[in-house]
């Protein structure tokens, strides 16, 4: 779960995005709508936490800033087996001759 990392008190307002960013403060955005792109990010607050490798920063619904363990999904890759690759088998040109002939035939 989440663990809080500083109490800042951030009041969220209604259409902007709120992050922590590289400096460790509180940013904010406003959100892209339809055609309408988003504003450059401004800072709300200067905290300068420090940010560990693996864990995801937020605003909490407190306006904190929290972390949580950054878990990593997916489908897990197989080990690569080392097999030689089997020799192409060369297709004869009178097969694919015939095959043309008999298409031919078929469309009159």
């Amino acid at each position: 779960m989440a663990k809080k990392v500083a109490k800042v008190g951030v009041k969220k307002v209604k259409g902007y995005l709120y992050f922590i960013d590289k400096q460790g403060d509180v940013s904010c955005a406003t959100m892209a709508r339809g055609s309408k792109k988003g504003g450059k990010p401004k800072k709300v607050a200067k905290v300068g936490i420090k940010k560990q490798p693996g864990y995801l920063y937020f605003l909490d619904k407190n306006g904190d800033i929290s972390c949580a363990k950054m878990i990593r999904g997916g489908k897990k890759k197989k080990a690569a087996k080392k097999k030689k690759a089997a020799p192409k088998k060369k297709v004869a040109k009178k097969k694919k001759v015939a095959k043309k002939k008999k298409a031919a035939k078929k469309r009159k």
